[in-house]
């Protein structure tokens, strides 16, 4: 079937009016493996014997500086296992918005350290303040773990808490607070949601 001088004309016509698509290229060859793996060519032993190890030791020291800069601020990258997860930080902000009798601890067992040095009765009665404030930290603790689990349980579910909070949470309770680690992220009163 021939076509006619005018349906030619349209073909053309339309054929101009629709964009060519020209196939993109990266606009080189592929590099050969030989090729490839020249370019990742180093030397065993660097031509500067000197400045290898120390910038080796500078590119490490750099990381730990960031690793630990990470791990203060709380960030889950760079903290241990035992720090890790939403329910951990729960407890972290949980314990560090409120004041425990713990953190008072370490400085009354410096007093009692430094009343040995006094009169015997000084000492005696020091040790007995001792163990009276270790009787109040141990009911803060165990008060504070179940309102840490109540507060958890009503978030994530009683069946979905991790094992050891109660511990966690004591364990940062007891130290002092500019010395916990992760730092604290939170203010005194203002409790986790």
């Amino acid at each position: 079937m021939a076509k006619t001088p005018k349906t030619e004309q349209d073909d053309a016509a339309v054929g101009a009016a629709q964009p060519i698509e020209v196939p993109v290229t990266k606009g080189r060859a592929t590099p050969t493996r030989k090729e490839q793996e020249a370019a990742r060519r180093q030397p065993l032993v660097p031509s500067n014997r000197r400045g290898g190890p120390r910038q080796s030791r500078e590119q490490q020291a750099s990381q730990r500086e960031r690793a630990r800069i990470g791990m203060a601020r709380g960030e889950d990258k760079y903290l241990p296992a035992r720090d890790k997860g939403p329910q951990k930080r729960f407890a972290r902000d949980f314990v560090d918005a409120r004041f425990s009798v713990g953190e008072i601890l370490l400085p009354i067992l410096v007093l009692v350290i430094l009343t040995y040095f006094l009169p015997a009765n000084f000492s005696s009665v020091a040790l007995i303040a001792v163990w009276g404030v270790l009787l109040v930290v141990v009911a803060d603790g165990i008060w504070m773990g179940q309102k840490l689990t109540s507060q958890l349980a009503d978030k994530y579910g009683k069946d979905k808490l991790e094992r050891g909070l109660r511990w966690y949470s004591f364990m940062r309770a007891i130290q002092l607070r500019p010395m916990r680690m992760p730092k604290p992220q939170v203010k005194r009163g203002q409790y986790p949601k």
